[in-house]
Parts: C-alpha cells; structure tokens; sequence
C-alpha cells in the first residue's frame, strides 16, 4: 500500500472519530424524574403551570424568579430561575430550560420559549355555490 493511501486511510479515519465524538455530545430532552437520577446537567421540557404563582420581586432579589413547570411525563416541579423574569413567559407554549434537579427544584440557568405565532391559520372557502 502507497503512502499516499496509508495517510488518506488516516485522515478518513480522524475525520469519522472527530464526526462522531460531536454527534454523541447532542443532548435530549429529559423529564424532571430522569434529570433528577442523572444528577447532572440536562434539558427538560415542559409547560408553565399557570395554576400555580409565579414570583418575582425585582425590588427584593432582581436575580430570582420561581414558577412551577409540569413536564411530559405530567410531574410538575418549582423551577428557580437565577435571572430576571422571561418577558411573556405567561404566554409561552412550551419551555425548554437547561440546568439541574437541586432536591425538589430544578435549578435552571437558561431558558428557550416556545412562544405561539402571531399569524394564526383560518380557513379560508375558496369557489362559487350553485344554487
């Protein structure tokens, strides 16, 4: 075998570890119940529990707001979020937080707001009636 084809053979090779060592490092989505076993940080999904307060007292602590968020698994758990209140948070569809289970509460340090679209979908009838 050429040289030429040893170091081709190589740089294939490198190429396909480097691919999938980034591949592997993509995160899923996890309920509150696995994020708590992983004990490390995660993703979770889920949908503002709007029964339940929402606080935030930028006079008392700008850096802190806690709502409580039910996941797809339906358990619903305190979040504490260490920044300030997401602005329409109330009218998100969905929340995707990143951050950890710290005993009952999940610590998040991000949020990502699935925010409904402001141009709805209406049915439109299209043609002439024969009477």
């Amino acid at each position: 075998m050429k040289k030429s084809h040893i170091i081709l053979l190589c740089l294939i090779a490198a190429s396909i570890a480097i691919i999938s060592a980034t591949f592997l490092d993509f995160s899923t989505y996890e309920t509150f119940t696995t994020a708590a076993k992983k004990n490390a940080p995660a993703h979770v999904m889920g949908v503002l529990d709007k029964s339940q307060p929402l606080v935030y007292d930028p006079v008392k602590d700008p850096n802190r707001c806690t709502f409580y968020v039910k996941d797809k698994q339906g358990t619903i758990k305190e979040v504490v979020f260490n920044g300030a209140k997401p602005t329409d948070i109330e009218k998100s569809e969905q929340l995707v937080m990143s951050g950890r289970m710290v005993g009952d509460q999940f610590h998040c340090n991000s949020i990502q707001m699935k925010c409904p679209s402001k141009y709805k979908k209406e049915s439109v009838v299209v043609g002439t009636q024969n009477s």
